[in-house]
Parts: structure tokens; C-alpha cells; sequence
């Protein structure tokens, strides 16, 4: 399975911090890109958000970033959720 083409359905993280951070993820080379939507950062937290994304892809690229100069982050953990659906492109 290392080089099927697969389904990215969401991502799960353990953050904490302050501001905003911004999910992005972009596949090989970032010739196509999905923004996700914006997770509010707190300094205490019991949950991990999950954020949905419909991206296929043989491999993708998460990015995080903040928004605002002075924002801060910790990610403990992240979790993609990938399913397999083709084994190669047509041709």
C-alpha cells in the first residue's frame, strides 16, 4: 500500500496554545492544496478536535500554521484518517 492513491478523511490533534491554527493539506510538489477549517487554540483542554477533509492523493503534506505573530502552539499528537482506494492511476 506505500504508493496507492488513498482517501484523507480528517485529521484528529492534541493541541494547545493560543490564537488560531490553520490546517492545510497539500499534496506531492503542493500542486493541489485543501484548507481546512481553523482550530481555536486554548491553553487547557480536555478534547481533540477533529477536522474533516475530502483529499486523494498518493501522498499529502500537513502543514500547521498560525495566524497572528504572537500565537503560540504545542501539538502532542496527530491523527490522520487515510483510506486506501486505488492501487495505481489509470494508463
Amino acid at each position: 500500500m506505500p504508493e496507492n492513491i488513498v482517501h484523507f478523511g480528517g485529521i484528529r490533534i492534541r493541541v494547545n496554545g493560543s490564537g488560531n491554527l490553520k490546517p492545510t493539506l497539500y499534496s506531492l510538489d503542493k500542486i493541489r492544496s485543501s484548507i481546512l477549517v481553523p482550530l481555536v487554540m486554548v491553553a487547557n483542554t480536555d478534547i481533540e478536535p477533529t477536522r474533516l477533509c475530502n483529499f486523494t492523493s498518493q501522498r499529502a503534506i500537513l502543514r500547521l500554521e498560525t495566524t497572528e505573530f504572537n500565537d503560540v502552539m504545542r501539538v502532542n499528537r496527530i491523527i490522520v484518517y487515510v483510506k486506501p482506494m486505488y492501487t495505481q492511476f489509470p494508463g
